[in-house]
């Protein structure tokens, strides 16, 4: 029989740990899953950081990543961007702590949300190679510097070392690291492909991309202009858990609640607190910081009662019709496509969200496996490519709820790219690897709409091909024979063969005006799907 142990000898192994060095053992949790897909999430959050600091700057992205084997499963990953740069005081900060940095705590659009991304490439290195991050770093100050930057997982603080004057002529960041146990791939989920998703989510940016054999490609930017930045907001009363509502008040600095509602939370009118006020009572005339949880949760309960304006999406910025069009032009090329714009639409009670599709035609669209097409789904948040985790994702939920064919879409063997982007100031990505959106009932059906949409769109276009291509075909079967009838109809009524032929070309051509030339294909206008149809009746069709 074993001894017996007592609670002091159980809990002697109680030990408290940092946050560093619980990634540091579940680093598949930051997207470290894979040999492919570690390199890719390396490249997303350098690449992601870069484009965030130059949009805030108001400077246009000009941003070049080389990726160069160093070994076996070995990669070094060298990103330099041309932004403000990091003030000194805070590079060990930005690259070597775990959820510290300027995203988090703000309720503002943004592409990354946790704090955790460059500080987890920094681990990844470190944790795979034993090497520290390189990083070089210029301001608008004039201060430059080189450093590196590691991270003591035991208490989640930053190392900065080995700092020296740097020779950067402008400003920006250089970030270098190399990682092991990771993977470069051409493939639909490679480091290539996420690039090449990055600059049609971000006309705006120029990206240049040296992969391992050295080969150098450039994506041109297509829109010149910096894209405004979002604004922070403030959050909308429906979706606030009791505990938020506690947390806010407790910080408040308002004498009464219901002044603390109106100055913290959207659309909180007068009258709105008049209503609140039937339901509530002498809550709202309370301290915010005595609020007690019994009290909170009433409050919580009452504003769900009450009929409340949708949540200001004036503070989300989507990519933009004419944006999307005109990166989908400059990258895909295709014959055709169909851009749609949908209207602010709200998730889980209170967030906004807008969503963007499009779906392209011929060029290079879709993917060409050997001598065959195929579809290919882009999918998007907040500008940013997501190329893992599909079959969880509610854009993909919401794509394969379309019934394409009866459009004239075969996503198994057409050329047809399907671009989807949400905007939120909150994504409900399903992980921290933030690689799939949440399948939220609100998001799948306003996805499934625009599809359906920008299908409709490219509809008219497909089958006015399909109808030239059958006139051809005919057009050349009957042209085939028009010379031997010509010659017996002469044979037979002693006119000119010559003024047979013609004649017989002329109703050939009568017949078939698109196939013969004589009439231009008829094609429906590139919409950017603001003049919507009914959302009512697109739904029935389905």
């Amino acid at each position: 029989m074993s001894a017996e142990r007592d609670a002091n000898d159980i809990f002697s192994e109680f030990k408290e740990h940092s946050i560093a060095e619980f990634f540091k053992k579940n680093r598949q949790m930051l997207g470290y899953a894979g040999a492919v897909r570690s390199l890719v999430t390396v490249v997303h959050e350098y690449v992601t950081n870069s484009i965030d600091a130059c949009e805030e700057a108001g400077v246009l992205p000009n941003i070049s990543v080389k990726v160069t084997q160093t070994g076996e499963s070995r990669y070094l990953v060298r990103v330099q961007d041309n932004g403000p740069g990091i003030p000194k005081k805070y590079i060990g900060k930005a690259l070597a702590t775990i959820l510290a940095g300027t995203k988090f705590h703000r309720y503002v659009q943004q592409r990354g949300q946790q704090g955790i991304g460059a500080a987890g490439c920094t681990l990844f290195a470190q944790t795979s190679t034993g090497k520290p991050v390189h990083a070089e770093s210029r301001t608008a100050s004039g201060e430059h510097y080189t450093c590196s930057v590691s991270i003591d997982t035991l208490r989640n603080k930053p190392v900065v070392e080995n700092l020296a004057d740097s020779l950067m002529e402008s400003t920006g960041l250089i970030v270098e690291a190399e990682f092991a146990q990771v993977k470069y791939e051409n493939s639909d989920h490679g480091v290539y492909e996420y690039i090449k998703r990055t600059a049609l989510a971000n006309p705006h940016a120029q990206i240049e991309f040296t992969d391992p054999t050295g080969k150098e490609y450039t994506f041109v930017r297509s829109v010149d202009t910096v894209p405004e930045i979002p604004k922070a907001a403030r959050p909308h009363p429906l979706g606030i858990a009791v505990n938020d509502m506690l947390e806010f008040a407790h910080k408040s600095e308002s004498r009464k609640v219901s002044v603390f509602l109106a100055e913290t939370f959207a659309r909180v009118s007068e009258g709105k607190v008049e209503e609140l006020r039937g339901l509530v009572g002498a809550i709202l005339d309370k301290n915010p910081g005595q609020l007690t949880w019994d009290e909170a949760e009433a409050l919580v309960n009452a504003i769900k009662q009450v009929k409340w304006m949708a949540p200001d999406a004036s503070m989300i910025r989507a990519i933009g019709a004419e944006r999307i069009k005109l990166a989908l032009s400059n990258i895909l090329g295709p014959d055709f496509m169909h851009v749609v714009e949908r209207k602010p639409q709200i998730f889980n009670g209170g967030v906004p969200f807008i969503v963007e599709a499009a779906v392209a035609y011929g060029g290079g669209a879709g993917r060409k496996v050997e001598d065959e097409y195929e579809g290919s789904v882009l999918r998007f948040a907040n500008r940013v490519p997501l190329l893992f985790d599909s079959g969880s994702c509610a854009i993909m939920v919401a794509a394969r709820g379309v019934q394409w064919k009866r459009y004239g879409i075969d996503l198994e063997s057409q050329p047809v790219s399907v671009f989807v982007n949400v905007s939120s100031i909150y994504i409900p990505y399903s992980g921290v690897g933030k690689e799939a959106i949440a399948q939220e009932d609100e998001i799948i059906e306003e996805i499934k709409l625009a599809l359906m949409d920008a299908a409709r769109g490219v509809q008219h276009y497909i089958r006015g091909r399909q109808q030239v291509s059958a006139e051809t075909s005919k057009y050349k079967t009957i042209s085939r024979y028009a010379k031997q009838l010509s010659k017996d109809i002469s044979t037979l009524t002693g006119t000119s063969q010559q003024e047979v032929e013609k004649s017989l070309e002329e109703l050939i051509t009568k017949h078939y005006p698109k196939a013969s030339g004589g009439e231009k294909e008829e094609a429906a206008p590139e919409g950017s799907g603001e003049e919507e149809e009914s959302m009512e009746s697109s739904a029935e069709e389905e």
